[in-house]
């Protein structure tokens, strides 16, 4: 996946920015990186992660699995160039003057990005993700974000991190509850916990039970049509209030 290309670059992210040749003869000369990568991307929108194959993604073109293979080495390095292709980021997005703002819609950006394509979240992410086109416009955007913030260049990094972190937790967060659907706990079963989950216990967790803010009897566990954007945006809320904190104290550097 990292092998490295005349440049030192690893070739995937070679591939990614277009500085890596195409075959140029051949049956397969009809295909390419790109159409590679869309095909492989809708197997996952439509199937799952789990479904792409390289014999999947060949099948779904009409070429032999060893025709993909003149285009990319392997399913890791696929799997890197659909991660990619996965967070789309609009080349002209207007920010709006406000930093906090501007911040708020470029998470929100990310966010919408895994929501329509929750498989990237699935691939482990490091060092050769940020090289890749997608993840440098991100990054530069998130930065432009906070130009006007008397903050180092590595407190900026770092914030976007943490956004990006948040993020992806909440979408997450929000496709397993999906996945897993409305639990309903019945008045037995809220008996039978309230025997086990007792003030004696969980001295703080119990009065909120009882509230019925955390379950109530008869009462779906999971709101699944509300997912969890409350939860979103408190957090993303608690990190621009604290980056603003920062700013305030004069401890920003």
């Amino acid at each position: 996946m990292t092998d490295a290309t005349e440049t030192g670059l690893p070739r995937v992210v070679a591939i990614a920015w277009g500085m890596h040749e195409a075959p140029q003869r051949g049956p397969s000369r009809a295909l390419s990186h790109e159409r590679i990568v869309e095909a492989a991307i809708e197997v996952a929108d439509t199937e799952g992660l789990a479904a792409v194959t390289m014999q999947a993604v060949a099948k779904a073109l009409g070429f032999t699995t060893m025709s993909l293979y003149r285009y990319v080495s392997s399913k890791d390095e696929l799997l890197r160039l659909m991660q990619d292709a996965a967070l789309s980021v609009p080349e002209k997005l207007k920010l709006p003057a406000d930093w906090s703002e501007a911040l708020r819609v470029w998470a929100l950006m990310v966010r919408e990005a895994y929501r329509a394509h929750p498989w990237a979240l699935q691939i482990p992410r490091g060092p050769v993700s940020i090289l890749m086109p997608n993840s440098v416009r991100a990054a530069d955007l998130g930065l432009a974000a906070m130009k006007e913030l008397p903050l180092d260049d590595d407190v900026k990094i770092a914030t976007i991190l943490v956004i990006s972190q948040h993020v992806s937790s909440s979408v997450e967060l929000e496709q397993d509850l999906a996945d897993e659907g409305v639990v309903t706990i019945p008045a037995e079963g809220a008996q039978a916990l309230a025997e086990v989950i007792t003030a004696e216990r969980f001295p703080h967790l119990v009065p909120v039970i009882e509230s019925g803010n955390y379950i109530a009897a008869d009462t779906p566990v999971v709101e699944t049509d509300n997912g969890v954007d409350a939860e979103f945006d408190l957090g993303l809320d608690l990190i621009i209030s604290g980056l603003d904190a920062k700013v305030r104290s004069g401890t920003a550097g």
